[in-house]
């Protein structure tokens, strides 16, 4: 998949970045042998990511069941010496202490967290990571979880950033007007608050701040005009409606 990823990157006008999950979950044959599936990632996997330029991030699955946070805290320091960044799944299900790694790696992001402790606030709070908590709606929806408590983080300082979690396995959708009416809706963000995390934060979520994600000189043209609407917050109040009217590309349009 990263070597299709890299072929897309060479030919499509979209800004496309790649991030290496291999510590995801463990394969079968590593059901019960989880330090050999660390070791392979370690020596196999990252040696090969490096030396064919596949992946611009390095991204670990810290809960209960998976990766716990010493074996994160090993693996994105590995990614970070073949110049991985790293991102994190951290607090999705569980709290068992990966926002301390998080801190600790000085993750570029911290994605889910759909279960935080007052700890984990305080953490974050205390901290002078500058990264971006990435929160994902429609993924919490589909999986029945709680939302992620927006309007706590972004009460305690805390950078968010919104992305829809698209897969097979817990989101099967990629509309971002769902994420962004869920968030507006069942996270209680403002509607320039999501509009905010979906553009130019996620941008900077992505390492592309500098060149996306804002109306600005110097900027990229890439633009979403919609149909006319009355207001920002017309957005997320007409859940389910596709306002796009035309979509612009590196000031091209495509749509």
């Amino acid at each position: 998949m990263l070597r299709v990823i890299k072929k897309l990157k060479e030919k499509s006008s979209v800004q496309i970045k790649s991030t290496f999950l291999g510590a995801h979950t463990y394969p079968i044959l590593y059901r019960e042998n989880h330090a050999g599936y660390i070791k392979e990632i370690l020596e196999e996997m990252l040696p090969v990511i490096a030396a064919e330029k596949l992946a611009d991030y390095m991204d670990v699955f810290c809960e209960d069941g998976f990766f716990n946070p010493q074996e994160s805290e090993t693996l994105l320091k590995a990614g970070l010496a073949y110049g991985l960044k790293p991102k994190m799944h951290v607090n999705q299900l569980h709290t068992i202490g990966g926002i301390e790694t998080g801190l600790k790696v000085n993750a570029v992001s911290m994605d889910h967290l759909e279960t935080l402790s007052q700890k984990d606030i305080r953490l974050l709070q205390n901290s002078d990571w500058k990264g971006f908590c990435t929160l994902l709606p429609t993924a919490a929806f589909f999986l029945r979880l709680p939302f992620p408590p927006a309007r706590l983080l972004s009460e305690s300082g805390m950078a968010l950033a919104l992305a829809s979690d698209y897969n097979p396995g817990s989101s099967p959708s990629g509309n971002m007007n769902t994420v962004f009416s869920m968030s507006c809706i069942q996270m209680k963000m403002l509607p320039e608050e999501a509009f905010n995390a979906a553009t130019i934060n996620g941008a900077f979520a992505m390492g592309l701040g500098n060149s996306c994600g804002s109306i600005a000189k110097g900027m990229r043209a890439n633009l979403i005009i919609s149909s006319r609407i009355p207001s920002l917050a017309y957005i997320p109040y007409s859940f389910g409606a596709n306002l796009i009217d035309k979509v612009i590309i590196g000031g091209e349009f495509v749509g």
